[in-house]
């Protein structure tokens, strides 16, 4: 029964350990358009303007989260503040999860996390709109260890692999992770 127990909680920090991304990623959906240009401006320049507008902010978030997570995982602390500041629910509540059991079980991340990020989808039509990410993340120098003598937890050796994640424009503006997937099975 332990070992059963050790094995789920393992691979929930191998979840952490490779940003905490533990949800399903959304499909690629295509960019379409959303406002009526404006004066003088062809329909398509606008709208050029806003897909690269929301790839950037975007991306701003998910490398925000990026190193938000990695800070939060070298404490195991799911209440740090930078989480909120670029993540949403449901992803922002697996990753505190995710760190609360780490802390429980006297762990924390140390290395290096890689990022390779691009934007692969903009949805300016969507309620909320989104920006789907794809990214190819070298966790091979990213560890979990147990703080009380830094022996690398079972199971969380990095990997080379890709990632996915969804970014969503909020009512207030910001842009904000909620969704994303590690797909260890997928090197890259």
């Amino acid at each position: 029964m332990r070992a059963r127990q050790l094995s789920r909680w393992t691979a929930g920090l191998v979840a952490v350990a490779a940003v905490g991304t533990t949800t399903a990623c959304g499909g690629g959906q295509e960019a379409a358009t959303t406002t009526a240009p404006d004066r003088g401006k062809p329909a398509g320049a606008e709208r050029n303007t806003d897909e690269r507008a929301a790839e950037e902010a975007a991306l701003a978030a998910y490398t925000g989260y990026l190193a938000a997570s990695r800070t939060a995982s070298r404490r195991s602390d799911p209440q740090h503040p930078e989480l909120t500041r670029f993540l949403a629910d449901p992803l922002l509540t697996r990753v505190q999860v995710s760190l609360r059991q780490a802390r429980d079980h006297g762990a924390v991340s140390t290395g290096t996390l890689r990022s390779e990020p691009t934007v692969i989808s903009v949805n300016l039509d969507s309620s909320p709109p989104t920006v789907e990410i794809q990214d190819c993340l070298d966790a091979t120098g990213y560890r979990m260890v147990y703080v009380s003598d830094k022996r690398v937890v079972p199971g969380t050796r990095g990997s080379r692999h890709l990632a996915t994640a969804t970014a969503a424009r909020y009512p207030d503006g910001r842009w904000l992770i909620n969704a994303g997937a590690a797909h260890r099975d997928q090197p890259c």
